[in-house]
């Protein structure tokens, strides 16, 4: 059986050129396409001091620092 084509192209990073402005506004369209901009505008929200965290709290901590770890590896692809 042969192997199903896909028909969705990935979006490719907006490689800075200089133009900070218009970079920015790519990067943020492109970030916001990944559904991750809301981690690059409100950060890995912090586990509660003093008060054991729930495994799901833990669980969703983890995703947060890994969706941080996907959005430096594009910044650091779109930069020389």
């Amino acid at each position: 059986m042969a192997a199903k084509s896909s028909n969705f192209v990935q979006p490719a990073i907006p490689k800075s050129d200089g133009h900070y402005d218009h970079w920015s506004m790519l990067m943020e369209n492109f970030l916001r396409s990944k559904e991750y901009w809301s981690l690059v505008e409100n950060g890995i929200p912090a586990a509660t001091e003093g008060i054991e965290s729930t495994e799901a709290q833990q669980k969703a901590i983890a995703d947060h620092k890994l969706k941080d770890l996907k959005v430096k590896n594009y910044l650091f692809q779109a930069i020389d």
